[in-house]
C-alpha cells in the first residue's frame, strides 16, 4: 500500500486568527524594537505630559510638530495604541460568540468613564474622557455585529484576557513612567514588553495547523534527551530574560557605557573597583554625549551582563548538540535549536558591536531586537519540548519489537507497516 502523507487538521479557529495573532506579534516586535530607538536616543521624556502630547489628543497632534525626539517619542506611543487596539481584537477573536457580551459590558464602563472625567487622570482628562466614549460607543454597536462562531480553547480564550490585561498595564507603566519620572518603572515596562511579546507569539503558533498537527510520539526517539530539555529549556528562557532585565536597567540608568572596551573591560579580565579607579574611568571616558558618571554597580552590572552572555551561549550550544545528537535533524526541535544558536551568535556579535560602535543606537535597538527575538524563541522551543517530548515513555514500534522477540516459536508476529 503506497504510504499517503496524513494531512495537517484545521488551525483552530481559522487561518484568519491565525494570521491576524502572527500581525500582533509582528508590530509587537517592531514596537519593541521603536522603544529601544526612544531609549537608545535618550528622549524618553521627549514628550513630558501623558495621555496628551504637549496638551494635545496625542492622535491629533500636528505632524508639523513631530520633530528631533518628539518624533520617536510620539511614534512610540501611536504604535503602541496599536497594538493595543490589535490586541483587543485578538482576545475578542478567541471569544467567538461569546465576545458579544464582553463588547457590550465593556462598552458600557467605557461610557461610565467617559461620563465621570476620571479622577486618576492629569488635568487633560476631558480629552481622554471623550476618547473613552468614543470607545464605548464603537463597543456596545460591535456587539451587535460580532460574527457568530465557536470560541477557541479555553487556554487560547484566556490567553488572550491575559494579552489585553497585559498591554493595558504596559500602556500605564510607560505613561507612569512620563508622569512619575521614575527610571525603574522603565525597567518594568520594558520587562513586561518582552514577556507579551512572548504570550502573543504563543497564542499565534497555538492558533496555527502546524501546532495542532504536532504528534507527541515523536519524542520516542529521543527519550534520553526528553528529561534534560524539559528541564534546560525553561531555565534557559528564564535565564534569558534575566539578562534582558539586566540590559534595560543598565539601558535606563542614562550612564552610557560602563564598560567602553570589550572582550576585556578597561583592558583586565576584572577591573579595579576602588573609588579611585572608578573616578580614573570617568576622567578618561571618550563619549561625547553628556552621560550621567558611572560607579562601581553599573560596571558590575555589565561584567554580571557579560557573565551571564557566556552562560546563555554555553547552554544554548549544549541544547543544539544534544538535539543534534539524540533526534533526527528533521525533528522541529533540532531546526529550532540551531536557529536558537543562530541568534545567539548574532546577539553576541551585536553586543560586540554596540561598545565598538560607542553604543551607536541603530546598533544598540537591533541588539535589543535580536535579544526579544532569542526570548521568544526559548519560550516556542520550551513549549514544543513540553508538546511532543515524554520522558520514559516508549513507542508504539518498539513496544511491537519488544512483543514479537518474546513471542513462541511460530506464533505470528505483528507487523505495522505496509
Amino acid at each position: 500500500m503506497p504510504h499517503v502523507k496524513p494531512s495537517l487538521p484545521a488551525a483552530p479557529g481559522g487561518p484568519g486568527l491565525h494570521r491576524f495573532a502572527w500581525l500582533t506579534a509582528g508590530v509587537t516586535l517592531g514596537l519593541i524594537g521603536l522603544g529601544g530607538l526612544v531609549t537608545s536616543h535618550g528622549v524618553g521624556m521627549a514628550v513630558p505630559d501623558w495621555p496628551t502630547t504637549y496638551g494635545y489628543n496625542m492622535f491629533f497632534f500636528p505632524i508639523s510638530q513631530w520633530v528631533g525626539g518628539i518624533f520617536y517619542e510620539h511614534t512610540h506611543r501611536l504604535l503602541a495604541s496599536g497594538v493595543g487596539l490589535l490586541t483587543t481584537i485578538l482576545a475578542l477573536w478567541l471569544w467567538g460568540t461569546k465576545a458579544r457580551k464582553l463588547l457590550r459590558w465593556g462598552g458600557v464602563a467605557f461610557l461610565v468613564g467617559a461620563a465621570s472625567r476620571p479622577w486618576w487622570l492629569p488635568h487633560d482628562a476631558h480629552q481622554t474622557g471623550a476618547s473613552l466614549g468614543i470607545v464605548g460607543a464603537v463597543a456596545l454597536a460591535a456587539s451587535f455585529v460580532w460574527p457568530r462562531r465557536e470560541p477557541s480553547a479555553r487556554h487560547l480564550r484566556w490567553m488572550g484576557v491575559a494579552a489585553f490585561f497585559g498591554v493595558v498595564l504596559q500602556g500605564v507603566l510607560g505613561g507612569l513612567r512620563v508622569v512619575l519620572f521614575r527610571d525603574g518603572i522603565g525597567v518594568f515596562h520594558a520587562a513586561l514588553a518582552q514577556l507579551f511579546l512572548v504570550l502573543v507569539t504563543l497564542i499565534a503558533v497555538f492558533t496555527g495547523r502546524w501546532w495542532a498537527g504536532l504528534i507527541r510520539e515523536q519524542s520516542s526517539r529521543g527519550r534520553g534527551a526528553a528529561a534534560g530539555l524539559r528541564l534546560g529549556l525553561p531555565a534557559l528562557t528564564g535565564l534569558i530574560f534575566c539578562q534582558l532585565v539586566v540590559a534595560a536597567t543598565m539601558r535606563h540608568q542614562h550612564a552610557g557605557l560602563a564598560i567602553p572596551d570589550f572582550p576585556l573591560a578597561y583592558h583586565q579580565i576584572w577591573p579595579a573597583l576602588d573609588p579611585a579607579s572608578v573616578a580614573t574611568y570617568n576622567a578618561n571616558r571618550i563619549e561625547t554625549v553628556a552621560v550621567n558618571p558611572i560607579t562601581a554597580g553599573q560596571i558590575v552590572l555589565q561584567l554580571v551582563h557579560r557573565l551571564l552572555a557566556v552562560l546563555i551561549f554555553t547552554g544554548i550550544a549544549w541544547v543544539a548538540g544534544s538535539t543534534w545528537r539524540q533526534l533526527t535533524w528533521r525533528h522541529p526541535l533540532t531546526r529550532g535549536a540551531a536557529v536558537w544558536l543562530g541568534l545567539v551568535l548574532l546577539q553576541v556579535g551585536l553586543g560586540a558591536w554596540t561598545i565598538w560602535s560607542n553604543k551607536a543606537a541603530d546598533i544598540a535597538t537591533a541588539h535589543v531586537v535580536v535579544g526579544a527575538l532569542c526570548l521568544v524563541t526559548g519560550a516556542l522551543l520550551t513549549a514544543l519540548a513540553f508538546r511532543v517530548l515524554i520522558p520514559g515513555r516508549v513507542s508504539l514500534p518498539a513496544t511491537v519489537a519488544r512483543t514479537n522477540r518474546g513471542a513462541p516459536a511460530g506464533a505470528p508476529q505483528v507487523n505495522l507497516t505496509h
